[in-house]
């Protein structure tokens, strides 16, 4: 009988250790692979921001360019994850702002609504 329960408990340990390894690995992917695609910050309290969400929309961007946005006046986690970024572009905390474009394949941060508005027709030879 203890041998079946030594059996038993060996299995339950191993999936729980598998299900946290394959949990793991998978927060692990999509947080690195966050930081190599293009991310648009903004927040819907910005003037700056609405002007690059107005040309977005004009030139249909999101048909043709693969990007995220996140917005982080609401959204803490976003506006953390916004401060990491910058941080990795030699922002500091009191220079940072909204529009900010991260351009993960680059690494590089672009600040501001015409400068991320040209990146966008660079892009697309607009």
């Amino acid at each position: 009988m203890s041998k079946k329960i030594l059996i038993f408990c060996f299995i339950v340990f191993f999936a729980i250790f598998l299900g946290i390894f394959l949990f793991n690995k998978e927060n692990l992917q999509s947080n690195s692979s966050n930081l190599t695609k293009l991310i648009l910050f903004y927040s819907v309290k910005c003037s700056h921001c609405a002007k690059v969400e107005e040309f977005i929309k004009e030139n249909k961007i999101k048909e043709k360019i693969a990007f995220e946005e996140k917005e982080v006046y609401f959204n803490k986690e976003n506006a953390r994850q916004l401060g990491e970024i910058a941080k990795k572009c030699g922002f500091n905390e009191n220079e940072i702002g909204v529009p900010f474009l991260w351009d993960g394949e680059k690494q590089k941060c672009i600040v501001g609504d015409e400068p991320i508005i040209n990146f966008f027709k660079e892009k697309l030879n607009l």
